[in-house]
C-alpha cells in the first residue's frame, strides 16, 4: 500500500469530511492532524516541499496519518450552519477518523496533531467519550495571552473578512518559510464559528479542558512566535494548565515560525514530535503488558 498522501472523502451522516491520508498496514498508531484557521489539510503535506510533509514523515515510521479538514472546511463547508456546537464538531472529526481507520486497525490508538487553531477541536477530542483510545496530543500556535502586535490585529472588530495585517502577523519574518508557500497557496476561507471560539479561547476553554486532559501532552513553542506571548513565565503558565495529565512537555523549536509544519524547520519539528508519538506508544503498550499481567 502507499504511503503517498492521498485525498479522501467520507460521509458522517449527511455530512462530508474531507482530507489527506497516508496509509500504512498494521500502523502502530493513528496520527490524526488538525490544521489552523484560514487553512487546510494541505498545511500537513506543504506542496511542492515533501521533506516537510508531517504525514510522509509520519507513514515513513510506521504510523498511519489523517490530516482532517476541520469541520467548515474542505467539504464540510457547505454545513457551517451544523457546527456551531463544540459537540458536533468533536463528532464529526471522530466519525470522520472512524471511517478512514477503523477501532481494531489503529495500532495502540489515535495521536492527536495540532497547530493555532486547531487546539480548540484537538483538545476537545482528546476529553471527549469518544477519544477513549487518544495517547496523547502535541500542541502548537496557541496559547493564553496575545502579543500587543498580534491584539492590534485580531481584535479588529469583522466576521467579514480577515483583519488587516493579519497575513503579516503569521507569517514573519519571512525567511523563515519557503518562498512559494507565502504565495497564499495554503489559505482557505475560515469557518463561521471561529469567531466565538477563538474569543472565548484563552480565557475560558484553553484553561477549562487543559484540566480535563488526561493523556500525556506535547507544547511545542516557535522560537519566533509572532502571535501568542512565549516568555518563559507565559509558557509555564501554561504547562501548569494540565493538572490532570501524566506527563507535560515543553518543545522549544529554534528557527521555527508560528506555521511550524510548512516552514524551513518544519521536518527537524515533524520528526521531534514523531518521537513523543512513539514514547506514547511505548507507554501505552507498557500499561496494556502491566493490564494482561494482572
Amino acid at each position: 500500500m502507499s504511503t503517498a498522501p492521498r485525498p479522501r472523502v467520507v460521509m458522517v451522516g449527511a455530512v462530508p469530511m474531507s482530507g489527506l491520508v497516508a496509509e500504512v498496514p498494521d500502523p502502530r498508531a493513528v496520527i490524526v492532524a488538525i490544521h489552523g484557521g484560514g487553512t487546510s489539510a494541505a498545511y500537513f503535506d506543504c506542496p511542492g516541499h515533501p521533506r516537510l510533509s508531517l504525514l510522509r514523515s509520519a507513514a515513513s515510521l510506521g504510523f498511519t496519518a489523517i490530516a482532517l479538514d476541520r469541520p467548515g472546511y474542505g467539504a464540510s463547508a457547505l454545513y457551517q450552519d451544523e457546527l456551531m456546537a463544540p459537540e458536533r464538531r468533536v463528532e464529526l472529526a471522530f466519525g470522520a477518523v472512524d471511517k478512514i481507520a477503523p477501532a481494531g486497525g489503529r495500532g495502540a490508538g489515535v495521536f492527536v496533531f495540532a497547530h493555532s487553531a486547531g487546539c480548540e477541536l484537538a483538545m476537545r477530542m482528546a476529553v471527549d467519550d469518544l477519544g477513549s483510545d487518544v495517547l496523547g496530543v502535541e500542541l502548537a500556535g496557541t496559547g493564553l495571552t496575545l502579543q500587543p502586535s498580534a491584539k492590534a490585529v485580531l481584535g479588529q472588530p469583522t466576521t467579514t473578512r480577515r483583519p488587516d495585517g493579519l497575513r503579516d502577523l503569521l507569517w514573519q519574518p519571512t525567511n523563515l518559510y519557503p518562498p512559494d508557500v507565502l504565495t497564499g497557496g495554503l489559505s482557505a476561507p475560515r469557518a463561521d464559528y471561529e469567531v466565538g471560539t477563538a474569543s472565548n479561547w484563552a480565557q475560558r476553554d484553553f484553561p477549562a479542558i487543559a484540566a480535563r486532559v488526561r493523556v500525556p501532552v506535547e507544547f511545542s513553542v516557535a522560537e519566533h512566535e509572532s502571535v501568542w506571548e512565549s516568555s518563559p513565565e507565559a509558557i509555564a503558565d501554561i504547562a501548569a494548565l494540565f493538572t490532570t495529565s501524566p506527563r507535560v512537555v515543553i518543545n522549544e523549536v529554534a528557527g521555527g515560525g508560528h506555521n511550524l509544519s510548512v516552514g524551513l524547520t518544519a521536518d527537524a519539528y515533524h520528526q521531534h514530535v514523531l518521537s513523543f508519538v512513539d514514547e506514547c506508544v511505548i507507554a501505552c503498550d507498557g500499561t496494556d503488558a502491566e493490564v494482561e499481567a494482572g
